[in-house]
């Protein structure tokens, strides 16, 4: 059963409207740890029952895995009151083994192969179709093209190949009827203004780049953004972890330990927050909605209660005078929008 208590705002020049709270489907995949079906399958179950209806999946995420359980999961609902998206650049082999060096420690025996070229994104998308037992997509975004993913000697043959195979297949899909909206999922708002300069594009999914923490997407890809009609999907909006846990010992930023630097900069913010009796993750989320161009913030979970949790911290109220006093100590910057709300 599907509740449309959260509200929905339309994704840029698409006829879809999507949540503003997403649902990422990494650790679906067995991210960092292992999770049985029926954990990961309730998991999705409570997104949907508590109004989530854009989720976010990928072939990578458990080389296939948690395509194959979210094909489960919207088995259960009405397909039309889902808005599915997932990504391309890579296809599965299963004839070979995985190899070394994931970050799903579970997951599907099966090898990645990253292939930006047409055929290889037709024969991604063919898989994914099968694997989440779909017969459409919403959203197809061409994934991970970008420095942090592919090194800068490599990065210019890969948006060379995305921009002459990927982007040509998924604009034949999108001409078809066979997806709703095309775009891209990647790390660097750099890379954003790259694509967006370079197609035409419905939607993008970026990364860690927009956050109470940092802002790289604020001067250039945001704005373009809102020109052209691309709907904004921001992911990684915690930083990691460190806009979630707090600077605590340990505390992650971009997948690693966080520096002084950004250890100092999270504590002052948190101060700001507690003065207003406001948690944290719910500044870090609320903020991360209150640029006009954003559509919805896509989170991950782990377990039900986690999903209750982040749904818990949208419905709460957030001070303006919190906003206005992050900005009075340069903690964020004077234009920055914030959300509106009293």
């Amino acid at each position: 059963m599907m509740s449309k208590a959260l509200p929905r705002r339309a994704l840029g020049r698409t006829r879809l409207q999507v949540s503003v709270l997403g649902f990422g489907t990494a650790p679906l995949g067995d991210l960092y740890m292992q999770l049985d079906d029926q954990a990961a399958i309730a998991t999705v179950d409570r997104a949907f029952a508590l109004g989530i209806n854009l989720l976010d999946t990928s072939p990578l995420y458990g080389h296939g895995l948690a395509e194959h359980r979210c094909g489960t999961a919207i088995r259960r609902v009405p397909r039309h009151a889902i808005v599915l998206c997932t990504k391309v650049g890579r296809w599965m082999d299963p004839f070979h083994g995985r190899g070394d060096g994931s970050n799903f420690v579970g997951g599907q025996p099966h090898r990645a192969v990253v292939d930006y070229s047409y055929d290889g994104t037709m024969r991604s998308v063919e898989q994914s179709l099968l694997r989440l037992s779909t017969d459409r997509i919403d959203l197809l975004l061409i994934h991970d093209v970008d420095v942090w993913t592919h090194g800068a000697d490599a990065i210019e043959a890969r948006f060379r190949e995305a921009m002459e195979g990927a982007y040509v297949a998924l604009d034949r899909l999108r001409s078809e009827g066979v997806v709703a909206g095309i775009g891209v999922g990647v790390n660097e708002a750099d890379m954003c203004v790259r694509f967006a300069n370079a197609g035409r594009f419905d939607a993008m999914l970026l990364a860690g780049r927009y956050s109470l923490l940092e802002q790289p997407g604020l001067a250039e890809f945001l704005p373009l953004a809102e020109q052209q009609g691309i709907g904004v999907m921001l992911g990684g909006v915690f930083n990691s972890g460190i806009l979630a846990t707090g600077a605590v010992k340990g505390a992650k930023y971009n997948y690693k330990d966080a520096p002084p630097e950004i250890m100092n900069k999270v504590a002052r913010i948190e101060r700001v927050c507690k003065a207003h009796g406001v948690a944290l993750p719910t500044a870090a989320l609320h903020f991360a909605l209150g640029h006009p161009a954003v559509a919805s913030v896509v989170l991950g979970a782990q377990g039900p209660q986690e999903v209750e949790r982040n749904v818990a911290a949208l419905s709460s109220q957030v001070p303006a005078a919190l906003w206005a006093d992050l900005k009075s100590e340069h903690l964020l910057d004077a234009d920055v929008p914030v959300p509106s709300q009293a």
